[in-house]
């Protein structure tokens, strides 16, 4: 018995010993295991990183190639709208500008907003005497804003081209109670100005608005005094217009004046002048602007004493202002006058001043009091002396001129002296307190 006890005993170590092996095989085996577990594991994560990186660089290329398609569509788009462009530029025989056989005399561009029909009215009247001078006047409508009869009409034209003004930026005005609309004008006439003399690269430019009317010498006439503007600099522009240049105030077709107050309405500038005014034009009202002394610096404007312009426009930003006692009035030429062969140099600074001067000299002196019953009673020229500018206004009312003062200088007027027909062809002049001094008149 205990020979068989001692027996088993000593089989126990065998088993012990492979016991123990076993579990160190087994030990063994889940550590190899862990390991290629954490491998599998690392390679998961390099795995799911790698397609997160690839998933980011298509995402990238994706919205590249969105980027590119979009861009690709807008340029399909300009290309389509700089096709058009040309397509309607030939069409319209905008080449002939850029002819170097026919140097253009002026741009004519006709300022518009929203007033389609009154567009119509002044493009039938510039195109009845453009057409056969197209070349010397290639002819432009600027529309300021959107009003789409407006752009309709202008682009039914075939003879002219359009050009449009968007203004987003709001108004503010600089006193209360103004209206936005002068702000707005003047803004446009600064874009439309430099869009033709800068873009278009023209010489000189003929402002119209869209409710005028105008002459058949209008052209003509334009390009006679063009050649004053380029010899003397003296001139800061020309005016189709006359502020009393009513009916029963004018005669003479052929007679042109010189005059410190810029006229307006139909006027002709030249680049040189628009480098000078671009820079600083003003926020607004700037035809009462170019009026300051500060800004036309002593140099004079050249208008006639028949307007070569007539304006319909009874309803627009100023609200008929004036309308009915001076504008409906107004006398427009009707005579082809041959421009080509009249002498207009006395109308040059170095000779004006004594031509003038002789005339007014010539001219028989009357007091103020009761000027109208004695202006009637005299065949010949007359000349009125005023005091002041209240004395001016006084004898302007009687005679019915205009009234209007602008920096010390009234309508129409030169060196103080404004004059106007009374019982045609009878001239009147009303002369300044300084005016004889100014002209060199002496114990007239």
């Amino acid at each position: 018995m205990a020979k068989i006890s001692c027996d088993f005993r000593f089989l126990l170590i065998p088993v012990a010993v492979i016991f123990i092996y076993i579990q160190m095989r087994l030990f063994a085996t889940q550590s190899e295991y862990a390991d290629r577990m954490a491998e599998a594991v690392d390679a998961e994560h390099h795995c799911t990183s790698q397609m997160r990186l690839l998933i980011d660089q298509i995402s990238m290329q994706q919205e590249q190639i969105v980027a590119l398609e979009e861009a690709k569509r807008r340029k399909e788009q300009e290309c389509a709208q700089l096709r058009a462009l040309v397509q309607d530029l030939e069409k319209k025989g905008l080449q002939r500008i850029t002819d170097k056989t026919q140097v253009p005399v002026a741009a004519v561009v006709i300022m518009a907003c929203n007033r389609a029909d009154y567009l119509e009215k002044t493009v039938a009247s510039v195109l009845r005497y453009q057409s056969s001078v197209a070349s010397k006047y290639p002819l432009f409508v600027s529309q300021d804003g959107s009003d789409p009869n407006v752009k309709s009409k202008a682009l039914s034209y075939n003879q002219l081209t359009y050009m449009q003004h968007l203004d987003y930026d709001p108004v503010r005005t600089e006193r209360p109670g103004e209206l936005i609309a002068y702000y707005k004008i003047a803004r446009h006439y600064k874009w439309a100005l430099d869009e033709l003399f800068y873009k278009h690269n023209f010489d000189r430019v003929i402002i119209l608005e869209d409710d005028m009317e105008i002459s058949p010498d209008f052209f003509d006439y334009f390009e006679a005094a063009s050649a004053l503007l380029d010899k003397d600099k003296s001139i800061m522009a020309v005016s189709s217009w006359n502020d009393n240049g009513q009916k029963q105030f004018v005669h003479d077709p052929y007679a042109l004046y010189r005059s410190d107050f810029f006229p307006g309405l139909g006027w002709m500038l030249t680049r040189s002048i628009w480098n000078e005014l671009s820079p600083k034009w003003p926020k607004a009202y700037w035809d009462d602007w170019l009026r300051l002394k500060e800004n036309h610096k002593g140099r004079q404007f050249i208008r006639p004493e028949v307007c070569r312009t007539y304006n319909f426009g009874e309803h627009g930003s100023s609200m008929g202002q004036f309308f009915q006692q001076y504008l409906a009035p107004i006398k427009m030429n009707d005579v082809k006058v041959d421009w080509k062969s009249q002498d207009l140099s006395y109308l040059m600074e170095d000779k004006y001043e004594k031509y003038f001067a002789d005339i007014v000299k010539e001219a028989k002196p009357l007091h103020a009091t009761d000027a109208v019953l004695k202006v009637s009673n005299i065949k010949g020229d007359v000349r009125i002396q005023y005091r002041d500018d209240a004395d001016f206004e006084h004898i302007a009312r009687q005679f019915g001129v205009f009234e209007e003062w602008k920096d010390g200088v009234p309508r129409t007027a030169y060196k103080g002296v404004v004059v106007f027909r009374y019982q045609p062809p009878k001239r009147v002049f009303l002369v300044g307190p300084d005016s004889l001094r100014e002209l060199g008149i002496e114990n007239a």
